[in-house]
């Protein structure tokens, strides 16, 4: 772990893209601003491994019925074309 001091307006960059900046200071409180790309995830460390154990959850959930899932998609693209179809006949009345 690298471990740098910065005051308060100065900046850390990491690679050619992303820059971290102390904006301000207060007791023992620092609060820090993070320009990166959009295509780079930014979060605090609970709240990224809160989304890592809900996608750990998520890809290991034996519960999902795929059979059931596809069924309802099968209903409604053919509910779907069936109104399409009546809205394309009752036009052309």
């Amino acid at each position: 772990m690298l471990i740098l001091t910065r005051k308060e307006g100065e900046s850390i960059r990491i690679g050619d893209n992303i820059s971290i900046k102390i904006v301000s200071m207060d007791g023992h409180h620092c609060k820090i601003g993070v320009e990166a790309p959009r295509n780079v995830s930014v979060n605090r460390e609970e709240v990224y491994l809160k989304i890592k154990s809900e996608n750990q959850t998520a890809a290991t959930n034996d519960n999902v019925d795929f059979g059931k899932i596809a069924g309802l998609l099968k209903a409604k693209s053919a509910n779907s074309a069936a109104s399409a179809l009546k809205n394309l006949f009752d036009a052309q009345e």
